[in-house]
C-alpha cells in the first residue's frame, strides 16, 4: 500500500537576519513602530473605528520603507525572503515578487485579529518584533476545511499537516510567510504587554 501526500500547503519560516546585527535591527524597528503608534493620528482613528485593540498603520500609511531607515532595511531583507519562498513554491515568474504593502501592528492585551485572507497578493507574512510571554500565536486554517463535510474528528496523535488548525509560535526576529489565500488569525493576546509585529504582502 502507498499513501501519497498531494497538494501541500507550504509555510516559510526563517530568521529575518542572523548574527550580531539582528538585535540592533529589532531595536530600531521597535522604536520606529512605537513612534508611528504615537504620531499617526489617522491610524489611531482608523484602529479605534474598527475596534482594533491597539494600533495598526494598515489603512493610514503606505510608504513605511521611506519613513525610517529601519523599515527600508526591513524591506530589503524581506525581498530576499520572498524571492526564496517563491523559488521553493516553484512559481514561474519573470520577475521577483514585489512588495505591495507593509504595515505595523501593536496588539494590546486581550486584543485579537479575526480570521481573514489577503486578496490581490501572492505572498503574505509577518515579522515579529516584540513577543512578550503569553503573546498570541499565529493560527493557520486548513484551506480544505469548508469542503470536509462529514469528515470525522482526528485523533490526538494526528500529524501537524493533517490537523484543521495549526498554531505557530512567534519569536522576535522571526519571519513567517504563506500564500495569500491561506486563512489565518491571531487569537487573544494573553500577555500583559504589547505584541508588536510588521505584516506585509507581495505581488
Amino acid at each position: 500500500m502507498t499513501l501519497r501526500a498531494l497538494f501541500p500547503t507550504l509555510v516559510y519560516e526563517a530568521p529575518l537576519i542572523e548574527g550580531a546585527a539582528a538585535e540592533s535591527l529589532l531595536e530600531g524597528l521597535e522604536a520606529a513602530c512605537l513612534d508611528l503608534a504615537e504620531h499617526d493620528t489617522a491610524g489611531q482613528s482608523w484602529s479605534e473605528a474598527q475596534g482594533y485593540a491597539g494600533y495598526t498603520s494598515y489603512a493610514s500609511l503606505d510608504d513605511l520603507p521611506l519613513r525610517h531607515p529601519s523599515f527600508g532595511d526591513l524591506k530589503r531583507r524581506l525581498d530576499h525572503h520572498a524571492a526564496a519562498f517563491a523559488r521553493d513554491l516553484d512559481f514561474d515568474m519573470e520577475h521577483k515578487p514585489r512588495l505591495d504593502s507593509l504595515w505595523v501592528n501593536l496588539l494590546e492585551p486581550g486584543g485579537v485579529h479575526t480570521s481573514h485572507i489577503h486578496p490581490h497578493s501572492i505572498l503574505s507574512g509577518t515579522v515579529y518584533i516584540v513577543v512578550p510571554e503569553g503573546s498570541a500565536a499565529l493560527k493557520l486554517e486548513d484551506p480544505r476545511l469548508p469542503m470536509m463535510m462529514a469528515r470525522p474528528t482526528l485523533t490526538g496523535q494526528a500529524a501537524e499537516d493533517r490537523r484543521p488548525f495549526v498554531y505557530l509560535t512567534p519569536e522576535p526576529g522571526k519571519v513567517i510567510m504563506w500564500e495569500s489565500w491561506l486563512r489565518h488569525e491571531v487569537p487573544v493576546n494573553r500577555s500583559d504587554e504589547l505584541r508588536i509585529s510588521i505584516s506585509f504582502n507581495y505581488r
